[in-house]
């Protein structure tokens, strides 16, 4: 059996609990990227100011929408979302009885909507599979794409080069972090940006999150001190 499975993502259901609520309409006006058209889609759930507070990739399954995240971060999710439903009739859970898996070269599953290159996701029980966490995330990283709380928490949404990764709409209406996210993207006025730089040339005082078993680390870095040398073919600043 191939290694497929993410054990460090889970899953956060929305469901409809009454034939006239819109699951999709009610995280529209949440998110960062439209969810009521082709999905999956990349997308955030950000602070007022426009930090990052969850990333994740949306799925729908019937009426159903299915939150792909962070494993350690899905119950805070599931929590956060809930504080937001107010009295609507839309139940929020951790689905324990899907898991997410992965391949870097299909050709099952859907392509990354952040690149392609990222290889391809589906949805399905975890079954017998074994873990691809570590390949994943060597995988990732090569690629120079930053993903979850440890590397993108706290950060400005385009400054975790969301746009660059299909994470945002600049089209679709208001979502909470909008106002600010809007305002940079018009001015074009993004000072710092997230890149994945070998270990022994990471900035500790601007680093996010070290990987010493590949040699590697996140860090927040200003743009006028980027390296171009060092930057993702699909990342120009």
């Amino acid at each position: 059996m191939p290694a497929t499975l993410l054990a460090n993502r889970a899953l956060v259901r929305l469901s409809p609990r009454d034939a006239e609520e819109d699951v999709a309409g009610f995280l529209q006006g949440l998110v960062t990227n439209d969810v009521t058209g082709r999905l999956p889609t990349y997308a955030g759930l950000l602070t007022p100011q426009g930090k990052a507070l969850f990333d994740f990739i949306v799925w729908r399954e019937g009426d159903d929408l299915l939150i792909d995240c962070e494993a350690g971060a899905a119950d805070a999710l599931a929590k956060r979302l809930s504080l937001y439903r107010l009295r609507r009739r839309i139940g929020i859970a951790v689905d324990p009885g899907l898991a997410v898996h992965w391949s870097a070269d299909g050709p099952q599953g859907s392509p990354d909507p952040r690149l392609p290159s990222l290889g391809h996701r589906w949805l399905a029980a975890a079954g017998d599979d074994k873990e691809a966490d570590s390949r994943y995330l060597a995988h990732r990283l090569a690629l120079g794409v930053p993903e979850g709380q440890a590397e993108l928490g706290d950060i400005l949404w385009l400054e975790t080069n969301a746009a660059e990764l299909n994470g945002v709409s600049f089209s679709k209406g208001c979502y909470v972090g909008q106002e600010n996210t809007a305002r940079m993207n018009w001015r074009q006025k993004i000072n710092r940006r997230l890149v994945v730089v070998p270990l022994d040339r990471s900035d500790e005082k601007r680093r996010k999150i070290a990987y010493p078993d590949l040699g590697l680390a996140v860090d927040h870095l200003r743009t006028e001190d980027l390296d171009p040398s060092l930057l993702p073919g699909w990342l120009t600043v």
